[in-house]
């Protein structure tokens, strides 16, 4: 920090922070909307690459809710350990129920 402008070390500092955070805000808001995320890619990656999409059209399919639509994805994410991320789980239970379930909100 110079002793001629410490405020404009400060300023600057700040602007830092208030960059960073306005950074993340806008992160938050594309995660939670699933915008950014390939949920078909990481569904062909860590679903349909092990099972095929014959499990979602079953007849006697396992999944009747939307919820347990999102803790099976959410399942398989921990046990098969496919360090996909929060929203990324959300987008592809998204998908799935867009494309096969078609559950309601």
């Amino acid at each position: 920090m110079s002793k001629r402008f410490p405020l404009l070390s400060v300023v600057s500092a700040v602007a830092a922070v208030v960059g960073t955070g306005a950074l993340l805000a806008g992160l938050s808001a594309s995660a939670a909307t699933g915008e950014g995320i390939d949920a078909q890619a990481l569904l062909q990656k860590n679903c349909t690459s092990c099972h095929g999409s014959e499990v979602y059209t079953r007849p006697d399919r396992k999944i009747h809710s939307l919820s347990a639509l999102q803790q099976q994805v959410e399942f398989c994410n921990t046990n098969l350990d496919t360090k996909m991320f929060p929203d990324e789980v959300n987008a592809v239970a998204n998908l799935l129920n867009k494309e096969y379930y078609k559950f309601g909100k």
